[in-house]
C-alpha cells in the first residue's frame, strides 16, 4: 500500500494548484490521473489576471504563448459592441502540462474504480491511502460520485452542454467575438484566437432550456459554422467538434465530507453568466490547500458566482 499525507484525484488546475500549496507546507500527497499528461484538452482557455495573481505567474515566465487580449467584441441578441478588458487564453494542452510540472508533485496514471473510506483513511483501489481526499477530477469526478452524489446531488436546470473545436489555422482576426443568445440559443458562442496559430471555437448552452423546446445544440453548432464562414472568420475548415458538458455554479454546494474535498468542476463551481471555470478551479483548488494546512473549515461560498465583475474591473484598472 502506497501512503500519503493527501490525494488528489485529478491532475487538471483545480488539482495541481491544491498540489502547488501543500507542497510548499512540505505535505505529503500525491496526484492520481487517468491520463497522461500533456493530454488533450479542449477549452477556450481564458484566463484572467486573478489567475496569474493566484499563481504568482509573470506572462514573460510562461514557456508557452499567452494571448493577451484588450477588448472582446460582443453580440448580445440584436445589440452590439466592444467591451475594453485586459484578459488573457492559452492552450489547455500546454496550461495544464506546466501547471502540473510546476507542483513538484508526482502524478500517477491510474484510473481511480474504488474508494473506501475507514476510520483513519481513504483507501484508493487497495493500492493508495492517505488521511485527506481531494476530488478534482471534473463533473464525474469519482470522489464526487463516491461521496457527495447523493448528499449534494446537481441542479439539471444548470447542465451546460457545449460543442467545441481547437485547431491550426492562419486567422485574420486576432479579436475575441462572443454571441449570446444568437437565434434564441440560451447560452452563447466563441471565436477565441490562440498563440502560436491555433484558434478556438465552441458553443455552449442549458441543456434542459433546450430540450424542453425541441432544440439542439448541434442545430446551433451549425448556425455558427455558417456565421463563420460567411463573416470571413473561418472559411474552408473541415469542423470536427468534440462534446462535453458541465455545471454551472450551484447554489449551496456540500463541498466536505470528513477529511474529503471536492473542487473545481467537480464541485459544480463554473460562473453563472459565462461558464468561466478555470479561475473557480484554480481558486477552490488553493482553498481546499489551505483548510488542510491550517486545519480550518473549507467553503467556496466567497468565490465569485459571475465573470462580468471580473470584465469590468479589469477596465477599471487599464
Amino acid at each position: 500500500m502506497i501512503n500519503t499525507d493527501v490525494i488528489i484525484v485529478g491532475g487538471g488546475p483545480a488539482g495541481a494548484s491544491c498540489a502547488w500549496r501543500l507542497k510548499q507546507s512540505n505535505i505529503k500527497c500525491i496526484i492520481l490521473d487517468k491520463q497522461r499528461f500533456p493530454r488533450i484538452k479542449i477549452c477556450a482557455g481564458w484566463i484572467t489576471p486573478e489567475i496569474l495573481q493566484d499563481l504568482n505567474l509573470n506572462t514573460s515566465d510562461y514557456p508557452y504563448g499567452f494571448t493577451i487580449f484588450t477588448s472582446f467584441l460582443i453580440s448580445f441578441l440584436s445589440i452590439k459592441f466592444k467591451l475594453t478588458v485586459k484578459q488573457y487564453a492559452i492552450r489547455r494542452v500546454e496550461f495544464d502540462d506546466w501547471l502540473l510540472h510546476q507542483s513538484g508533485v508526482p502524478c500517477k496514471l491510474h484510473n481511480v474504480i474504488t474508494i473506501k473510506h475507514t476510520k483513519n483513511e481513504y483507501i484508493i483501489d487497495d493500492i493508495y491511502s492517505s488521511k485527506y481526499l481531494i476530488g478534482a477530477g471534473g463533473t464525474h469526478c469519482p470522489v464526487y460520485q463516491t461521496f457527495f452524489r447523493k448528499i449534494s446531488p446537481r441542479a439539471k436546470a444548470s447542465l451546460i452542454v457545449a460543442l467545441e473545436e481547437e485547431f491550426p489555422y492562419v486567422y485574420t482576426d486576432d479579436r475575441c467575438h462572443l454571441w449570446f443568445m444568437e437565434n434564441h440559443l440560451p447560452g452563447y458562442a466563441w471565436y477565441v484566437p490562440k498563440a502560436n496559430g491555433y484558434i478556438n471555437i465552441g458553443i455552449g448552452g442549458n441543456a434542459e432550456k433546450m430540450k424542453s423546446r425541441g432544440d439542439t445544440l448541434k442545430k446551433h453548432w451549425r448556425r455558427l459554422v455558417e456565421k463563420l464562414d460567411k463573416s470571413g472568420l473561418v472559411t474552408g475548415h473541415s469542423f470536427n467538434p468534440i462534446g462535453y458538458s458541465y455545471y454551472l455554479r450551484q447554489k449551496h454546494p456540500i463541498v466536505r465530507k470528513g477529511n474529503a474535498l471536492i473542487v473545481g468542476d467537480a464541485a459544480g463551481l463554473a460562473t453563472l453568466d459565462m461558464g468561466e471555470g478555470i479561475r473557480l478551479a484554480i481558486q477552490s483548488g488553493l482553498l481546499a490547500a489551505e483548510a488542510i494546512i491550517h486545519g480550518t473549515d473549507y467553503s467556496v461560498a466567497l468565490l465569485p458566482k459571475y465573470s462580468l465583475f471580473s470584465l469590468i474591473n479589469s477596465r477599471l484598472k487599464k
